[in-house]
């Protein structure tokens, strides 16, 4: 088994969690949210977070809206809506839990 696999499926298991907090606040153009992804050592491509921002938009998590650009076509900026704020919420509870259930796990076997 390969560390770098693992490692791989990991970060493909929080992503969409992820996208969903760089979105909490703030509407994005897909770079904005690679180049925030990237910062933060989630590593990820355009081919791998369209179909994401696609899935998260038809489970009505997200929306968009087109801006027009000063430097080339109208860009497409992603939001949450009020049920991907909730769902975010609920994703927060979630996470809390098993990174505390993990850090027992890591307790009793140190």
């Amino acid at each position: 088994m390969k560390i770098e696999n693992t490692k791989a499926q990991m970060r493909k298991g929080v992503l969409e969690y992820c996208i969903l907090l760089v979105l909490n606040g703030k509407p994005l153009y897909a770079s904005d949210i690679i180049q925030s992804l990237k910062e933060a050592k989630m590593i990820v491509v355009e081919g791998t977070l369209y179909p994401l921002l696609t899935r998260l938009k038809n489970a009505g998590l997200l929306a968009y809206r087109w801006e027009e650009s000063t430097q080339g076509p109208p860009r497409k900026y992603y939001e949450l809506t009020e049920t991907g704020q909730t769902f975010l919420i609920e994703l927060e509870g979630s996470w809390g839990e098993l990174v505390s259930a993990v850090a027992k796990i890591r307790e009793n076997k140190a």
